[in-house]
């Protein structure tokens, strides 16, 4: 009998191991955001901030933007794909009056899509997002070119450009070149970036910072 039951225990642990690999990408952090939700409910009618790592790791930007009641959901290492995959958890119950994004940079370097697919996952993103609010405006800030990722810039210009050009289609909106700015006579600035070339330190998120301000909807 108790041979049983320990074969019961440890068909049990290996369902839920594997009941846990089956959780989609993400899922833990998405659940944070819930939890962090469920205790302190951000106001309605807020600025979202929704993307990758270079949201995620800037620490301070809801403080930056206070004035404007800014919401942090970056998640790093997320993809275009995983906000849309996760736009009822991170978007729609803000109900925000804009919505920022930085996202685009993983789905070119990490998953290997061109900038045709690239902007395809922005586009269905947006129409998500439009969908569900069709007056809210909609802020994109450009994929910036790092220092570790140059393999990847001339995909990232032209996804750039394709979405720059989408947006232009659509009321409400802006695109924000970021990655311009950034550069010193076309060239990377490594002296923007941390040690991994790839997220930025204090000097590249003011650039961010005085780049995107002057969209932001008070």
């Amino acid at each position: 009998m108790k041979l049983f039951y320990r074969l019961l225990f440890l068909l049990s642990l290996s369902y839920n191991l594997a009941t846990a690999q089956q959780k989609p990408a993400f899922w833990k952090e998405i659940q944070q955001f819930k939890q962090q939700d469920s205790l302190a409910m951000p106001a309605k009618n807020g600025i979202l901030f929704i993307g990758s790592s270079s949201f995620e790791k800037w620490k301070d930007l809801e403080t930056v933007f206070k004035d404007y009641q800014a919401i942090n959901r970056g998640f790093g290492g997320s993809t275009l794909a995983q906000a849309n995959y996760y736009i009822a958890d991170l978007v729609f119950p803000y109900q925000p009056r804009q919505v920022v994004i930085y996202s685009g940079e993983n789905d070119i370097a990490m998953d290997g899509k061109s900038a045709l697919e690239t902007t395809s996952r922005f586009a269905a993103f947006f129409s998500n997002i439009r969908n569900r609010f069709p007056n809210v405006p909609v802020l994109y800030v450009s994929i910036k070119n790092s220092p570790s990722r140059t393999q990847f810039s001339a995909t990232n210009t032209h996804t750039n450009q394709l979405i720059k050009d989408y947006l232009k289609h659509y009321p409400n909106t802006q695109f924000v070149d970021v990655n311009r700015k950034m550069l010193h006579h076309k060239a990377l600035r490594p002296e923007l970036f941390l040690e991994d070339m790839l997220h930025m330190k204090p000097e590249g998120y003011a650039i961010w910072i005085k780049a995107i301000t002057p969209y932001l909807i008070k």
